[in-house]
């Protein structure tokens, strides 16, 4: 196919399974193909994005990080969706504690994302969006965390193009009921609606922005298995 591989990914067409698992960081998505998956190849390594194909439970599914904020994941998930086939990004992540009901380790589902993003300007619409996620891949979220025993809380994310942000937002959102704040997913949901894909962010709540409580990077590297455990049984 004459758009692979791109600048940023080296892979080949069908070297990435329908389902793609994207973490922001990339040793997480080395974390999770050596935890998680038998019979595993690096199908990319670009500029160190690892993605790995495999499989679990006898199923192909492939991890690839997307790196941190909007710009890149638009990147990363344009590409998967537009040039190599993939049909669904289930976006495996971190996120700020906004709602007072939170603790850290919780784990939310994004049913949508507000966000301070330019992004969807770019489509033509030029009023306000919070895009959602894929009704389908959110319910079988909740029906596998449910089996795994795993307390999963769906609602609104806000996806922040600034992590020190001098507008200071978060105290207004949490009294709109949003959860949490990433960076991520309102570029990965206008992308699939774009392309006529699916998407969905699960994010572990890693700190609390309000009083400073929160994991380190190794732990958030490695402890989230439980979030990765949902988005693998729905792959």
């Amino acid at each position: 196919m004459a758009n692979i591989p791109t600048p940023h990914n080296s892979a080949k067409m069908g070297d990435f399974a329908p389902t793609v698992l994207m973490p922001g960081d990339p040793l997480r998505s080395k974390f999770i193909a050596e935890t998680f998956l038998d019979d595993k190849v690096l199908v990319n390594n670009v500029r160190g994005v690892q993605g790995y194909t495999g499989y679990y439970k006898g199923k192909r599914v492939s991890v690839m990080a997307s790196g941190m904020g909007m710009p890149s994941i638009g990147i990363y998930s344009y590409e998967l969706f537009n040039f190599y086939g993939v049909e669904n990004i289930i976006r495996i992540g971190s996120a700020g504690m906004l709602h007072p009901s939170l603790h850290v380790r919780d784990i939310v589902a994004g049913m949508s994302a507000y966000t301070n993003s330019a992004y969807a300007k770019q489509f033509g619409f030029e009023g306000m969006l919070a895009p959602c996620c894929d009704y389908g891949l959110l319910s079988k979220a909740v029906e596998a965390a449910e089996k795994l025993g795993v307390h999963i809380v769906p609602g609104p994310l806000y996806s922040s193009d600034t992590f020190y942000d001098e507008s200071a937002p978060l105290g207004k959102l949490r009294n709109l009921g949003v959860l949490a704040v990433e960076m991520e997913a309102a570029a990965l949901y206008l992308n699939a609606a774009r392309a006529g894909k699916k998407a969905l962010a699960l994010c572990t709540i890693s700190d609390n922005p309000f009083t400073g409580e929160g994991l380190d990077a190794e732990q958030r590297q490695l402890s989230f298995t439980q979030m990765m455990e949902i988005a693998l049984e729905i792959a």
